[in-house]
Formats: structure tokens, sequence, C-alpha cells
């Protein structure tokens, strides 16, 4: 997409833990883009325009966040946000508040105001490529993915700057700053962090990994990282500002994420399906007077027996006939799920035939 004035953009998504220096390197990038490659550039800070209270600085402290929480609407709001940015960057009108405005609304067109990117508002960039830094965790693939959706939608550039740092240094660099964020919750961020693959995801292709820990304060990772991958850091950007994202491969794209879709839907459907089998095998050994001790033993098979099949059906290496081969013309779920019965079946029959 070319702005109303001719300028491209590149969306560019800074990923990684918390205090690994994704903040420290936008601003970086604000100051110096400018400066050395005469690109306007503009920060979104999710910290700065979604409020702490809506999402636990990344995570509720229970783990997974419901579909329905405050933290995913929160997300879709700044989304929908900057979709209304993006339209007005081609169309030149500054972009148009929902009609219900929500309080982001405000923050976010602040945001922008300060950063001279609204059109008719006394700014506007001028003819220069314009990279849109958006800064937060995205520890998950699926967030950076609804990004890229919106940079296929508008033709825009895409990119994505991972951030590698370990785990001790990001907690040592998070107890230094004044709104540190609670550390379980950089652990389980940590245990979840979904590292980009491009290999695996064409739309992942445009991605870089930097390794921070090589600047142990993390207000030095801002001169730091730039000086030493600033090559890397302004190849990236550029393949990514030649080569916006087209809509002809959204077909492609789309069937690639409705397999993902589709598999997560089995997957969760087979494990339900265990968790049934086991409860009634547990209720059947039982009914047969296995001991108590001996039934604690069972569960922890019978559990084991299942992660290994639902992981069999992740990998799609558990699909085939007795001779291994593989039929296409079998349903891997039901395939799983007959195999599953069977074993949990000889399971619970070495505690009933003791």
């Amino acid at each position: 997409m070319e702005r109303a004035d001719g300028g491209r953009v590149v969306l560019c998504v800074l990923c990684g833990l918390p205090a690994a220096g994704k903040s420290t390197l936008a601003r970086a990038l604000r100051r110096q883009l400018p400066l050395r490659q005469g690109w306007d550039c503009a920060l979104l800070v999710y910290d700065d325009l979604i409020p702490e209270e809506a999402w636990g600085r990344g995570e509720p402290p229970d783990g997974e966040p419901p579909l329905d929480s405050a933290w995913k609407r929160r997300r879709r709001e700044l989304l929908r946000h900057l979709e209304r940015l993006l339209r007005a960057l081609r169309s030149h009108p500054a972009p148009p508040g929902p009609a219900a405005a929500p309080p982001s609304w405000g923050r976010f067109l602040s945001c922008c105001a300060e950063q001279g990117l609204l059109p008719g508002r006394g700014g506007g960039p001028g003819t220069r490529p314009l990279c849109l830094v958006l800064d937060d965790n995205f520890y998950y693939r699926s967030m950076r993915h609804e990004v890229f959706q919106l940079a296929r939608k508008y033709s825009l550039g895409f990119c994505q700057l991972f951030l590698e740092c370990p785990l001790e240094l990001c907690l040592q660099r998070n107890r230094l700053r004044g709104s540190p964020v609670p550390e379980g919750t950089i652990c389980r961020m940590a245990q979840r962090v979904e590292v980009p693959e491009p290999e695996k995801n064409p739309w992942e292709q445009n991605s870089l990994v930097l390794s921070s820990s090589a600047c142990a304060p993390e207000e030095q990772c801002d001169s730091g990282l730039m000086e030493a991958f600033h090559v890397q850091i302004i190849n990236l950007l550029g393949a990514a500002l030649e080569n916006p994202v087209k809509q002809n491969e959204e077909n492609t794209e789309q069937k690639e994420a409705d397999r993902a879709i589709c598999a997560a839907s089995t997957v969760h459907q087979a494990d339900q399906t265990c968790r049934r089998i086991i409860s009634q095998t547990m209720k059947e050994a039982k009914d047969k007077n296995v001991l108590p001790s001996e039934m604690k033993s069972l569960a922890e098979e019978l559990n084991k027996l299942k992660a290994e099949f639902l992981e069999d059906l992740r990998q799609g290496s558990h699909v085939g006939n007795e001779s291994g081969q593989q039929n296409p013309t079998v349903d891997p779920a039901a395939s799983v799920l007959s195999s599953f019965q069977r074993e949990a079946t000889n399971v619970v029959n070495k505690y009933i035939l003791k």
C-alpha cells in the first residue's frame, strides 16, 4: 500500500519476553531510521495503549486468558484502531472514530498525533517510507499473524524482529524496573513463547531473531543492538518495504490458517474424547476393586498415554494401517481414538487381571 502522499508503509512487529530489550530497540529505531535511512518511523507501544489492569502486563496470573477476556478484547480493539489509521494513511482524511469511541481510541489518537501521523491535523508524514513499529510481547504466533493479515489486506510490508534473551537475564533486568512485570508471568510466557519459523510458515519469511544478551543493562540495548545488527535490521525492513504482502497470496495463506484451526479443533475434540475414555476406564477399575494405590498409578499411566496419542495426532504420525503405510482415507482423529481405546483397555487389564 502507498499512502495518499505516495509513501510506502511497513508494519514491523517487535516480539520477545518482557525486559528482552524491545522498547529500547523500538526507541532506537524511532530515532535512527529518519537519520540514517531518511524514513519516517512511529511507535505503537501496547503497554501505553492498553490499560495495565485490562491485561495483567501480558497475561492473567492464572495462565491462558479466556476468549472473552478484557485482555483479548483490548488487543482486538487496538487492531481495529490500527486499521482505521491505515485506511486514513491511504485516503488521507483523519481516521474516523468508532460510533461509541472507547477510551483506547483517545489514547491511540494522541499517540498518533504526537508522532505526526494524523493527516489533516497538522501532521501526516511526507512521501518518505513509513515504518510502523508495534512494540509488544507478541509471544504467540497467532498474535503476530493478526498483524500480518492487516498487512495482507492493505498490501503493506510486514516483518518481525524477535529479541532472544535468556530468561534469567530478563528476570534480572525486570527487577531493576520501576514497575516490574510479575516474575511468574514472565516464566509462564517463556514456556509458551513461539519463535518465528520462516521455514515452516511462509508468512514469517521476513523475520530476524536477535540476541540481546550481549548488553546486560536493558538501556544499553538501545545503542548496542542497533550498532550490532544495524545492517541486518535495515536489510530486513528494506526487504519488507520492497516486497509488500500481495493480495494474491491470500488463498494460500488462508488455507494454511484454516488447516491450523482445523488441526487445533481436531486435537481438542480428541482430547475431550480421551478424557471420557479415561473416566470410564477408571470407573470400571474401581468397580473391579482395584486398590486405591494402584488406581493412582493407573490414572498416571492413562494420562501419559493420552498425552502421547494427542502428540501423535498433532504430528500426524499415528495415521496408518497395520503395516505403517499412510492411508489417506482414514480419519486421523478416529484412528488415534481407536488405538487409544485399545491401549487403555490393555493398561487397565494389567491391574484388573492381577
